[in-house]
Formats: structure tokens, sequence, C-alpha cells
């Protein structure tokens, strides 16, 4: 389905990596593989009853201080007896279906982004670069199979510049259209030097740098209990720290034409920074509209359907508003009634709606 000579873009939806996956980690790795573990489900943890064993810990943690929800693995009973979306769209084992299911929700093109790899997974160097490489693998086939419609960002293993910078390369080679980040990756904000490698090659192969929530720090997770503190503590919070180190430290000066975007964080917290800002650089700040900081640094942020979005369009900037349906993750009514919510805002001009599922998403990501 193609919508006239424009794209529907969803910017924002995942996998759910299955152990297929780790068959495409290299020969000397194999053994150091994601295991799959159960648990019983009359346990503290219930349908949450299974796991991914990697480098001596279990991922997802279900309970207690650091812990976090992932869909992955789909052995879990609280997966295995979902309806709203099959097994085989949410790993994608069969993009077909997926495709279908994009068909029915409207959408041209799906960006996709991962679930495991939203937490920090192990300090072990070798054993990081093994597991991006096997996802980017796998993600590259998969979606070879539909490559204009299933695109994919893929994961530098940031442990090592060298490594990252390889697999970059081998990225943007087989079809990947952006570099995955969290807020703070390991114990450094990217706004640190030791990322300016990275940031040059993806500016010189036009990829963006895609922040998107998730747990990228070990030392901040630990810091809050999931059952009192939710998720939002340790994970959406942290494109926020993102925004403001690169910002307040010129960083897409340094990089011309490099794209930041920020990913299923919501948008609300711009306005509240961008006060931050003025407040800080009242000397300095040279903006008359907050949208031209926006349009010169050539950041984009995701919003979502029940924010105020003519707030958001006027303060980011219509040309750099995105939004995703969070596909394989978010609720299932919601999911379906994307697009036929957004598009039934009274408030929302027609052409700002259309530039957020259209022209927006496919100027970020190069479509």
């Amino acid at each position: 389905m193609m919508n006239g000579t424009k794209q529907v873009v969803d910017a924002d939806t995942h996998v759910s990596e299955s152990q297929g996956m780790w068959d495409f980690l290299d020969q000397e790795m194999y053994r150091r593989r994601p295991v799959l573990v159960s648990v019983p489900d009359d346990t503290l943890y219930g349908e949450r009853n299974a796991f991914w064993l990697i480098d001596g810990n279990i991922f997802p943690k279900p309970a207690g201080r650091g812990g976090f929800n992932l869909i992955t693995p789909s052995a879990a009973k609280r997966q295995q007896t979902r309806t709203d979306i099959s097994l085989g769209c949410r790993d994608l084992t069969d993009p077909v279906a997926r495709l279908k299911d994009m068909d029915r929700l409207g959408f041209d093109v799906q960006v996709i982004y991962p679930t495991l790899f939203l937490i920090y997974l192990t300090d072990d160097v070798a054993l990081e670069v093994a597991l991006c490489r096997a996802y980017n693998r796998y993600m590259a086939q998969a979606c070879a199979k539909a490559k204009d419609r299933l695109k994919w960002v893929a994961i530098p293993p940031l442990r090592s510049i060298d490594e990252s910078l390889r697999e970059i390369r081998w990225a943007k080679e087989n079809g990947a259209v952006g570099v995955f980040f969290r807020g703070i990756e390991g114990n450094l904000t990217l706004d640190n030097p030791y990322f300016f490698p990275v940031y040059r090659q993806a500016s010189d192969l036009d990829l963006p740098i895609c922040i998107h929530q998730g747990s990228g720090c070990p030392t901040f997770i630990n810091f809050f209990n999931l059952e009192r503190n939710r998720q939002w503590s340790h994970s959406a919070v942290l494109p926020l720290f993102a925004f403001n180190d690169i910002v307040n430290n010129k960083i897409p000066e340094l990089f011309p034409g490099l794209r930041f975007g920020f990913i299923e964080a919501y948008a609300t917290w711009v306005p509240y920074l961008l006060h931050s800002f003025k407040r800080q650089f009242r000397g300095e700040w040279k903006y008359s509209s907050s949208a031209d900081l926006f349009r010169d640094y050539r950041i984009y942020v995701a919003c979502e359907t029940d924010e105020n979005i003519p707030l958001l369009a006027d303060c980011i900037g219509e040309d750099n508003l995105l939004i995703g349906s969070d596909y394989g993750h978010n609720d299932p009514f919601e999911q379906r009634n994307f697009l036929p919510a957004l598009r039934s805002q009274t408030t929302v001009p027609n052409r700002v709606i259309e530039k957020m599922v259209q022209d927006n998403p496919c100027a970020f990501y190069g479509i």
C-alpha cells in the first residue's frame, strides 16, 4: 500500500528478539549466547516466567531495585497468551504477516527499534560486540524481505568505537536508516568526545542518531525500585538528559548535517527544558523562535497522540515533529486506532498531521 507519492511512516516500532537471532553470533562466541530460562508461573513473577540469561544475569529483571519489564523473551506466559499481534509479527520471523498488519493499520513503512537492547546488557566488550553484530545481521536479513517497507535502526557496540564504526558502515550498506543510542551510554553522557567518531561517521553516511528511551546507565537503573518508581525513572527520562547535554554543548554545530532524534520519551518536556536554557543563557540565546533551534540543529522529537500537539508544533516546529505507534509494545487498542486518533484531532491542522507521518519521518530517517 502506498499513499500516492508519499509514504505514511510509523516512526517507532519494535522487534521482540527471538532465539533465532543468536544463530547469527560468531562461532567462537556462540557458547556465550543468551540462553532461555524459565521458572514456574506460580512465583512472585507470575506470567513473567521466562528470561534471557546473559553474562550471568537475567533479562528482564521482573521485580525489585534495578527491575524492568520487556516483551522479550516470547516464551513468557504473558507473551504467549497475547492475541493482539502474532508472534511472527513481533519477532519478524513472518515479515509477510507484519506487512499485512501494517496494511490494516494504514502504514506504508515501519522503522524498527530493539527491545532487549533497550537495557544495558554487559560490561564485556567482546560479548557486546557479538550481540550487536547478531542483532544487526538478523534485522538486515529480516527487513531485506520487504526493504521498501521495513526499516531498521542499527545498534553499535559503543564500548568499542572501532567496532562501532565497522558496524555502522556494514549497517548502512545493508539497509539501516539510523544509529541507536540511549540517553546515557554506560557512564558517559552523549556530549562526551568519546562518541564523536560515531557522530562523524553517521554524518558522513547520512544516518541520524536515534536517541530512544532505554536504561543505558547501569548505575542509574539501580537507584530505582520497579514496583515503586516504574521504568520512567531510569528509562524514559534519559533522553531528556541527552537533549540537555547535546544542546547546551552545541554538539550539532560540530557535525553539520547530522540529525538527532528523540524517540519514545514523549515531548511535553521540551518547553520546560527550553525555558531552562533561556534562563541559563539569557545573554547568548539567539533564537527569536524555539523552532529555529530545532531547525538549525536538525533535531526531531517524537510525541504521542494525547499530548498538546499544537503547542509542540509551535515549540519544536511542524517540520521537526515525529510520531510513532510503539507497535509491538503499546496497548493494542491504542495501537490499532493510532492513525484514526491522530487524524481526528480537531485542534491540529491536517497539514501538520500529515507532516508528522509523512514528510518529517522521511526527512529524519532519509527514507
